[in-house]
């Protein structure tokens, strides 16, 4: 193959991980929105949901790293769950100058009938559960390697 092959295949779309990532990503996103209707929750507000079932009355900035969501886009996230009255902001006992998020009686009911979500997308799938779970490690490092810029490419 010729150098300008080469490069030329590697601008091909099909070639693209970005790409594959991009498409499964979306479809996953698409499949969530039946499963979350019910709850009245989209997947944006679904993530910090899980974060607070996780870890509950974190500050703002614990649900940034928790969720990967930056402040710009969580904080109307987090006024839109604060009306639907699943969650409410209070100061820290610690630092009152911190505001923390936490769960209200009917944030922590929901999780109740949001166990069986991630099942039920898992089903949607034809993976084994160790391909799952190779593909959500394989995923956390692509996360982590392009966030860290680990390739040389001079901005690391």
């Amino acid at each position: 193959m010729s150098e300008s092959s080469d490069a030329n295949s590697r601008l091909l779309l099909r070639n693209q991980l970005c790409h594959s990532l991009y498409s499964a990503s979306n479809a996953m996103v698409r499949a969530y929105r039946p499963l979350l209707e019910p709850l009245g929750l989209t997947y944006p507000q679904y993530l910090v949901m899980l974060a607070l079932w996780e870890h509950d009355a974190v500050p703002i900035k614990q649900l940034v790293e928790d969720t990967r969501l930056d402040a710009g886009t969580l904080t109307p996230i987090l006024k839109r769950l604060e009306q639907k009255e699943l969650i409410l902001r209070r100061k820290g006992v610690e630092d009152e100058r911190q505001w923390l998020i936490a769960l209200t009686a009917a944030g922590n009911d929901m999780r109740a009938p949001a166990s069986d979500i991630p099942m039920k997308l898992f089903c949607m799938t034809s993976m084994t559960v160790e391909q799952a779970q190779a593909l959500k490690q394989a995923a956390e490092q692509i996360y982590h390697d392009v966030k860290n810029r680990t390739c040389g490419d001079g901005n690391s």
